[in-house]
């Protein structure tokens, strides 16, 4: 089982990679972007809330971002509740690049996805859904 995931994992990681050198992302800007998108506020956050989500520093983070907005992937405002605070916000490239990587990526899924039929896809997620559900109870306790 583990060296299966394994297998799937790397799988994976190199349609990303692929997917990245397409679009001309490193993986820390797309962490970033993706990030970015994925929040409850979609394409906006602070950069202390980004940090603490991606696990880096706040002077990794500042990096990341000058690097971001240098490429006009996103832009600092000020906050709309406080001027003082700065808020990040994905540029429409920032979003469209985000959106071409992801879907990169989705044709990876989709295409390793046709070794099942959909009965078998449909029990595979049934089993995967199981297996990361314990892995999380006992991460968490």
């Amino acid at each position: 089982m583990t060296v299966r995931i394994g297998a799937l994992h790397r799988y994976f990681k190199a349609s990303t990679q692929r997917a990245l050198a397409e679009v001309g992302l490193l993986e820390s800007e797309y962490e970033t972007l993706h990030h970015l998108m994925i929040r409850d506020t979609p394409g906006k956050a602070s950069p202390g809330d980004l940090a603490s989500d991606l696990g880096v520093s706040g002077a990794g983070m500042t990096g990341r971002l000058d690097v971001l907005e240098k490429r006009g992937l996103v832009k600092r405002t000020p906050g709309t509740d406080d001027r003082r605070r700065v808020d990040i916000e994905a540029t429409r490239a920032g979003v469209a690049i985000w959106r071409k990587a992801m879907a990169l990526r989705g044709d990876a899924e989709d295409d390793l996805a046709t070794a099942l039929s959909s009965a078998e896809l449909k029990t595979l997620n049934k089993l995967l859904k199981k297996l990361t559900l314990h892995a999380e109870s006992r991460l968490d306790g």
